[in-house]
């Protein structure tokens, strides 16, 4: 199982290290520490909890005035593996992507929960708003 700094967690959460470090200090997410006494979260771990957070779990940062680029690196929260198509869900920050694709393309990427992933979009339409 991949395991994760609290600084990449933080940025995969898309909030500041100290904030990171904040919420793994009260418990609300489980952290270990490796043999170099880095606190290291476990990948599973940190995906449920990037589900949370991104239902408005997350709590003592205010929203950045930004527009969300195309590019959402995230971590994997959800593999549902069909006969032929696949629905991938990833945790990026704030926002919940989900993508179909192929079967055969979950297995190449080996993609699984609690791995890093980016989702990319394309459109031709995108709104801007600000909070």
């Amino acid at each position: 199982m991949q395991s994760y700094t609290i600084g990449q967690a933080a940025r995969l959460l898309g909030v500041s290290p100290d904030t990171a470090r904040r919420w793994a200090d009260a418990g609300r997410v489980a952290t270990h520490r490796d043999e170099s006494g880095r606190r290291l979260i476990d990948g599973k771990d940190l995906a449920a909890f990037s589900i949370e957070v991104g239902q408005g779990g997350g709590g003592d940062e205010d929203a950045s005035y930004t527009s969300a680029r195309n590019a959402f690196p995230g971590i994997v929260t959800a593999v549902k593996l069909g006969d032929v198509a696949a629905q991938v869900e990833i945790q990026a920050g704030p926002h919940r992507l989900v993508s179909l694709l192929t079967r055969e393309a979950v297995e190449e990427l080996g993609l699984e929960v609690g791995m890093r992933a980016t989702a990319r979009v394309k459109s031709t339409n995108v709104h801007i708003d600000r909070s």
